[in-house]
This record gives structure tokens, C-alpha cells and sequence, in this order.
């Protein structure tokens, strides 16, 4: 088998369970902070240092965000049986960047290694990401050529895959699609913040062996993004939106 075609494989196959790396980002990420907080040389987050991972997550989550509000129907997705793509997005930040999406991934979940405070697990996640998704990225490609031809290779030759060049940045022609996002991105959302929350909680309890709840702006924050994510729910069954 070509190299080209061992790669096509390897990405169609890490698409259909591109959820699987969070989940191990995850698990790691959980053992090396408890690892660290019951060590030796255990620390106690500083609530600004937090807050700016925060931002780093939350800019992630503003490239998904305008990624998805601005795109057709059946693109730029969450779907993972099959790609899909009625039609090529090229306007609004596609214009600038090929694979916006996993942009914005690489910083949510860099915004969340960046609070284990661990260097070298960051620079794992860093060249994980690198390897994991630049094979998915190669599928998506591929599909794309095959089914867009030369209309795809004009406009990729162009754009650069995954650092964006706002120098050829073009004004999206639809409008901003809220409901869009609202609907799509209510697991990202509320996953971030539960996360957030969940690393705060472990740090006080270990810290303090006080395990109860602390009312504080992680714990407020997971509340509204679950009552956010529960009202979508509610409203996508009662098929009011």
C-alpha cells in the first residue's frame, strides 16, 4: 500500500473515533494533576493563572464557534460515521485557514493541559495532536479532491492548513447562523466548563481534604452551561428549534 493511501486510511479510521484522543487526553491529564498535587512539591493554582487557561479554552471554543456559525448545513460538523460536505466552505475563515476546526480543538484542549502546570505533558499533547490529526486532516483532503476536484485544489493551494493568514481573510456571505451554534456546540461548551470545574474541585479536596461543594466561579459556571445544555435538549425533543 502507498504511503498516500496508508495515510488516507489511517485518518478515515481515526475520524470515525476522533472523540477517543479527548478521552485520553482526559484520563492523563486527571492522573499527572492528582499525581502532582500529592506530591512533594504540591502547588495550589493561582485564580488568575486558571482564569487565563480559561481564555485559552475559550478562544478555542470562539474559533468553533465562528467556524460553525457561518457555514453550510452538513459541513464542518460533529458527525464521525462519514465525512460530509454538500458544499466547499470558502469564505469567513476558511478563506484564512483549511482545517479551522481542529484549530479550534488544539486550543480547548491546550487551555486544559496548560492547567496540569506540567511542561512536558504539554509538549506530549502538542506533538500527539500533531500526529493524530494531521492523518484526519489528510482523509478530509482526500475526500475533498475526490469530490470537488480542481474547485479544492485552487483554493487549498492558497490556504495555509492549520496556522491562519489573515492577509487573504474574505467576508463570509451569509449571515451568522445562532441557532446553528447554539445547537452544535452545546457539548463543547458544557464540557469545558465542567472540566474546569472538575480540576478545581479535585485540587480543594485533595488540597484541603474538603470534598463538599464550594460555591465559587467554576461551580456557577458549570451550572449555566448544564441548564444552557439542558434547555437545548428540551427544545430540540419539543422540535421548537
Amino acid at each position: 500500500m502507498s504511503l498516500a493511501k496508508e495515510l488516507n486510511k489511517q485518518g478515515n479510521l481515526l475520524f470515525k473515533h476522533r472523540g477517543t484522543l479527548p478521552l485520553i487526553i482526559l484520563s492523563l491529564a486527571l492522573l499527572i494533576f492528582i499525581l502532582k498535587l500529592k506530591g512533594p512539591n504540591a502547588f495550589m493554582t493561582h485564580h488568575y493563572y486558571a482564569l487565563s487557561c480559561l481564555f485559552v479554552a475559550l478562544f478555542g471554543q470562539f474559533i468553533r464557534l465562528i467556524t460553525v456559525g457561518y457555514t453550510a448545513d452538513l459541513t464542518s460538523g460533529r458527525n464521525t460515521e462519514e465525512q460530509l460536505a454538500n458544499v466547499l466552505n470558502t469564505k469567513g475563515i476558511y478563506s484564512i485557514v483549511r482545517h479551522p476546526l481542529y484549530l479550534g480543538n488544539f486550543f480547548m484542549w491546550l487551555g486544559l493541559c496548560l492547567l496540569i502546570q506540567d511542561l512536558w505533558f504539554t509538549i506530549s499533547f502538542i506533538l500527539i495532536y500533531w500526529i493524530y490529526y494531521e492523518r484526519i486532516m489528510f482523509a478530509e483532503e482526500a475526500f475533498l479532491i475526490n469530490k470537488f476536484g480542481d474547485t479544492y485544489l485552487d483554493w487549498a493551494s492558497s490556504r495555509p492548513a492549520f496556522w491562519p493568514n489573515f492577509a487573504i481573510w474574505k467576508s463570509a456571505n451569509s449571515n451568522f447562523n445562532w441557532k446553528k451554534i447554539l445547537l452544535n456546540e452545546k457539548n463543547g461548551i458544557v464540557a469545558l466548563f465542567s472540566l474546569f470545574w472538575l480540576f478545581n474541585f479535585i485540587e480543594i479536596g485533595i488540597t484541603t481534604s474538603n470534598w463538599s461543594l464550594k460555591p465559587n466561579l467554576w461551580l456557577y459556571s458549570m451550572i449555566i452551561s448544564i441548564i444552557y445544555y439542558a434547555l437545548m435538549k428540551i427544545l430540540m425533543k419539543m422540535k421548537l428549534v
